[in-house]
């Protein structure tokens, strides 16, 4: 016990520099590592001899129900981790693990629902999302059997933000690269070796997925945690899931929008493009997944920081981290992003070896990722909210860029431009997101600094 209260303390004690270093790494390797599962899925797929650009493209379109069940964990986890980490900060341990057995309740609940809602529907939801008959039959094959590990993914995913909440970012990234690297090496094995194509690859993330997720159970289970997972708090409770929910809504519709978006973009590019344009969506979604990386690892390996020092009303150690992490993400995401608008063939290169659609996914995106380089500043801010617990704040910056800005544009601007339109949405929405969202943080980190006086 002595031993884990250390190892909480250093959140509110350690150098700040030194700290989120050491947390941050470990965070961008597992954020790296775990976006490798579908990243590693699509270059294997779109490297099929004879059908790859086919099949990725039906992958592709799968990716809004991909998103939407990594959306109902982040609600779950990310909605209770900052919290956990608060009640940490004021020595509330009994609290903190009765957030994170709530948290583990709703995971369990939303892995039911979903898996018999898209195993019912996968059909017309895929068409509805933008399959067409030539590439319907891979996006079943894959979504079918992803779909099975829906309890995995949810638990590997949700449950291992508290991990990284409580300052243990080397375990939470151990517990992603263990599956990661076992989704690697089983990926060849199923999809050219047993000849299993896109339904090979599913069955290597459901497998790889499985193993995080025991992994992540077993230690928030043993004595190295500081918050350990208890069966008599996994019994969903209404002032826990009401706190949850309140913080965990913001990280859901950033990333059910996500989907949203995704079905949006799909389909209006199956309406004015055709199969090769929705090619270069996957192609792009995996980019921009990439890109994002940095920015998303560092954000969430600082979080607990952030939550746990306000928590403790360590107002110089909030406002001293809030501005390492600014600096850090814009660089990142600026650099990266300046790549894909540069040098655009560096990128789409490394998913398909069909010249056409490497041609074409390397014309549409500089304009697809202009605005997005700028996109660090957006990404701090939205972390801090929900660091802070600014819920209604953190909601509409989440709603802004997507559902406010993004859709509507990807809708009306195809009317005047075609399919351009579609991908000129983006950096329009990306700019106005941005700014908006730095102004509604210096109001509002202001007025959070003066009430912790």
């Amino acid at each position: 016990m002595q031993e884990n209260t250390q190892k909480e303390n250093k959140l509110g004690t350690a150098p700040l520099g030194r700290l989120m270093v050491s947390l941050a790494l470990p965070s961008v390797a597992a954020q790296l590592i775990n976006i490798l599962y579908n990243i590693v899925d699509r270059i294997y797929i779109g490297h099929i001899r004879g059908y790859g650009d086919v099949a990725l493209t039906g992958v592709g379109v799968t990716f809004p129900i991909i998103m939407l069940i990594s959306a109902f964990s982040a609600f779950a986890g990310m909605g209770g981790a900052p919290l956990a980490s608060i009640e940490l900060g004021k020595k509330d341990y009994e609290k903190a693990e009765k957030i994170l057995g709530n948290s583990a309740g709703l995971i369990l609940f939303f892995s039911v629902i979903l898996t018999v809602i898209f195993s019912i529907f996968k059909r017309p939801v895929l068409f509805a999302f933008g399959a067409s008959e030539a590439t319907i039959g891979y996006a079943e094959g894959y979504i079918g059997i992803y779909l099975v590990g829906t309890i995995f993914v949810q638990a590997a995913l949700g449950l291992n933000t508290f991990i990284s909440g409580q300052g243990e970012a080397k375990t939470a990234m151990l517990s992603v690269l263990i599956g990661a690297a076992l989704n690697i090496c089983l990926d060849p094995v199923f999809i050219f070796a047993f000849g299993l194509g896109v339904r090979g690859a599913a069955i290597a993330t459901v497998i790889s997925q499985a193993v995080s997720a025991v992994w992540v159970v077993r230690f928030l289970t043993s004595e190295k945690s500081v918050l350990r997972l208890r069966r008599k708090n996994i019994r969903l409770q209404a002032e826990y899931i009401k706190k949850i929910a309140a913080l965990g809504v913001s990280p859901f519709i950033m990333q059910s929008t996500e989907s949203l978006v995704s079905i949006t973009l799909n389909t209006g590019l199956q309406k004015y493009g055709g199969d090769l344009y929705v090619g270069t969506m996957a192609i792009l979604t995996s980019i921009m997944q990439f890109i994002g990386i940095p920015a998303q690892g560092i954000t969430q390996g600082v979080q607990p920081v952030i939550s746990y020092n306000y928590g403790a009303g360590n107002k110089e150690r909030v406002k001293g981290t809030f501005f390492r992490l600014i600096t850090v993400t814009f660089t990142s995401m600026f650099l990266l992003g300046g790549i894909a608008v540069i040098a655009p063939h560096i990128y789409a290169g490394i998913f398909t070896n069909n010249e056409q659609l490497a041609d074409l996914t390397a014309q549409v995106m500089p304009v697809y990722f202009l605005g997005f380089m700028f996109f660090g500043i957006q990404s701090s801010c939205q972390s801090t909210f929900v660091a802070l617990g600014q819920a209604k704040v953190s909601v509409f910056i989440a709603l802004l860029r997507k559902v406010i800005l993004l859709i509507p544009l990807a809708l009306i601007l195809p009317r005047f431009m075609g399919v351009m339109g579609i991908y000129r949405a983006e950096p329009i929405a990306d700019f106005i997101s941005v700014t908006t969202a730095a102004t509604l943080f210096a109001i509002t980190f202001k007025k959070v600094l003066r009430e912790m006086d």
